[in-house]
């Protein structure tokens, strides 16, 4: 079956007609930017998509018996990868959009919104945020669900991301304040063997904590009875607040105590000792920035740690963070990066005669794809348009009229797209968004939960 229009209707019939683990989608004439070191930017390609896997890129492959799309005009790109978004805060968005700094933000989110949230606002919450992120083609998220009260608020997160079928990374994590069961990290054991029984799903499993005990106190914070709860259960570990001096204490007594590895992801990391970054470099540690996050809340320096990063070897990614004040597409985490750093490195060089060190587009856009998925542990599955990965990817319209004409496929994607230019979105080989729009959802029931949610949130005086 041939169709001209990369995302038409018929095609999406033609789909959804055949069983999906025998469904076979070839996609012909499109720019691929594969972000797999080895096979590059192919002009004019086709990538085929065998269920739920890529199993071969290149040119002028035979069709034999897939659906053919002609996707002439567009840009094949990975989806992108959010390393860290507290989701469930979603019915929240942009409340509080010039929020003064870091202690603004815990005081009227974390002590006062989320200590009502029932596990229906979780759900809701969560669902919203999987459902945005893959409107603005982010096929991995990880969920850092650091409000979970009870089981039941646990087990509510974990279902919206399924219903929502994004490929979610659930890193669970108790409350900072308010009343709560006291279940975590205990309840992590019952949350595996009920949620994540196999290692073949979409969705995967991380312990979430803080790096000190400075906002939540010593529950909370990483050190060796969590490393042991998180290698006892086979899961990695994201810990975020990682900023300034007494974190930068703690990173060396986790590499002294041998709890500091590839399986960690350290969020934010600025203001962090040089000394600090030499332990994360040497031990593999993986590290998440949050651009705007950094830049907009002021965190410690304010600057995202992107160069102190790329001293030690470390290829950090990017993410989302919170959408009470920040935007939510990576879209705006790579622009902003990218300004950032090249602004840095020119002011650094300004009046001397050394050249600045700069970042380009293919760095964000790696950021944002490979290494967000080697940090949350899913390099081996997704991340790039490799031969053996699952199919997350997307379809961007590069003759829309502000992409057109294709000069640089990575620096339209990067520089020039937004997610009106997302005609389709796949995760797993699933289409989740066709013609422009995300499927399978029904928008006037949702807005009324979403509404219904934020409602209850906001007149319910904090526990």
């Amino acid at each position: 079956m041939n169709v001209n229009d990369t995302t038409s209707a018929a095609v999406l019939e033609e789909l959804r007609r055949r069983p999906a683990d025998q469904r076979r989608i070839l996609f012909t004439g499109a720019t691929i930017v594969t972000m797999d070191p080895d096979l590059g930017v192919i002009e004019g390609g086709d990538l085929l998509v065998e269920g739920d896997t890529i199993t071969a890129v290149g040119r002028d492959l035979a069709a034999g018996d897939a659906v053919v799309v002609d996707a002439t005009g567009t840009i094949l790109s990975p989806g992108f990868v959010d390393t860290h978004r507290h989701a469930w805060e979603a019915q929240l968005r942009r409340i509080m959009p010039d929020v003064d700094d870091l202690g603004g933000y815990v005081m009227a989110t974390l002590v006062g919104y989320a200590t009502v949230y029932r596990p229906e606002d979780m759900y809701i919450g969560t669902k919203l945020a999987a459902l945005t992120a893959i409107d603005s083609g982010i096929t991995t998220m990880l969920d850092f669900s650091h409000n979970s009260r009870t089981r039941e608020h646990s087990d509510a997160a974990i279902e919206a991301l399924l219903d929502t079928g994004i490929r979610g990374v659930h890193a669970s994590m108790g409350p900072h304040f308010g009343d709560w069961d006291r279940q975590w990290p205990g309840d992590l054991t019952r949350v595996k063997d009920q949620h994540f029984s196999s290692d073949d799903q979409l969705l995967t499993l991380r312990l979430a904590t803080l790096a000190t005990d400075e906002i939540a106190g010593p529950a909370l914070a990483y050190g060796p009875e969590l490393a042991r709860v998180a290698e006892d259960l086979g899961i990695g570990v994201s810990v975020d607040a990682v900023f300034g001096t007494s974190s930068s204490e703690a990173i060396l007594r986790w590499a002294k105590d041998g709890i500091l590895s590839a399986d960690v992801t350290l969020i934010h990391s600025t203001g962090l000792t040089a000394e600090a970054w030499k332990a994360m470099g040497e031990t593999g540690t993986t590290v998440a920035l949050a651009p705007t996050s950094d830049a907009q809340i002021g965190l410690e320096t304010a600057i995202p740690a992107i160069d102190e990063a790329l001293s030690v070897g470390i290829r950090p990614g990017l993410s989302i963070d919170v959408e009470v004040a920040l935007a939510s597409d990576m879209f705006t985490q790579m622009r902003a990066l990218h300004a950032i750093q090249r602004m840095r490195a020119v002011n650094a060089a300004y009046g001397t005669d050394q050249q600045p060190q700069r970042i380009t587009t293919h760095d964000v856009l790696d950021f944002a794809t490979l290494q967000g998925a080697h940090t949350n542990g899913l390099a081996a599955v997704t991340g790039s348009l490799t031969p053996g990965k699952k199919a997350d990817l997307l379809v961007i319209q590069a003759e829309d009229l502000n992409n057109m004409p294709l000069n640089d496929p990575i620096g339209t994607v990067v520089l020039g797209s937004d997610t009106r230019n997302i005609s389709a979105v796949l995760i797993n080989g699933e289409p989740r968004k066709w013609n422009g729009h995300v499927l399978d959802i029904d928008l006037t029931a949702l807005r009324a939960e979403v509404n219904a949610s934020r409602e209850y949130v906001l007149n319910t005086p904090a526990a």
